[in-house]
């Protein structure tokens, strides 16, 4: 199964905004076809966030609260530790957790951190595939 790395914003257009680009997302990992990787860094990054004044009014306006998109981070990632320092280095610090784990786990890294995109060439030469969104998945075969 392919390991997933998802950034603090792809978990927030899965599972708070419905962003159409993130759809395809929680469906697949319902079915297994990935293995959503994460940190207790990544998790406790998630819940400040969720916090966030302009992001409580968002979670009203769709009838959530930060619990349920943390029973659903919970509920889809595999948490892991920490891993080493991954020979790339972000320019945004915030953003390096996100690199290392995938580097280490040769993981798909969904981000649309422009520190991130910016990136790819880089991370490819590591085993490490990023892309801005999930996109659209053929069926599973039977």
């Amino acid at each position: 199964m392919q390991p997933l790395v998802l950034d603090t914003n792809v978990v927030l257009d899965a599972f708070v905004f419905a962003d159409e680009d993130a759809r395809p997302l929680e469906p697949a990992l319902a079915q297994g076809r990935f293995t959503w990787v994460a940190t207790l860094a990544m998790r406790e990054e998630l819940e400040r966030v969720l916090g966030y004044p302009r992001i409580v009014p968002r979670l009203d306006h769709y009838g959530l609260d930060a619990a349920q998109v943390l029973a659903a981070f919970d509920r889809y990632t595999r948490i892991v530790d920490v891993p080493a320092k991954a020979p790339a280095t972000c320019a945004d610090p915030d953003d390096q957790k996100f690199i290392d784990l995938a580097v280490a786990r040769s993981a798909l890294l969904l981000s649309r951190d422009a520190a991130v995109l910016s990136m790819k060439n880089r991370l490819a030469r590591l085993d490490v595939a990023v892309r801005a969104a999930l996109g659209p998945l053929p069926a599973p075969s039977a």
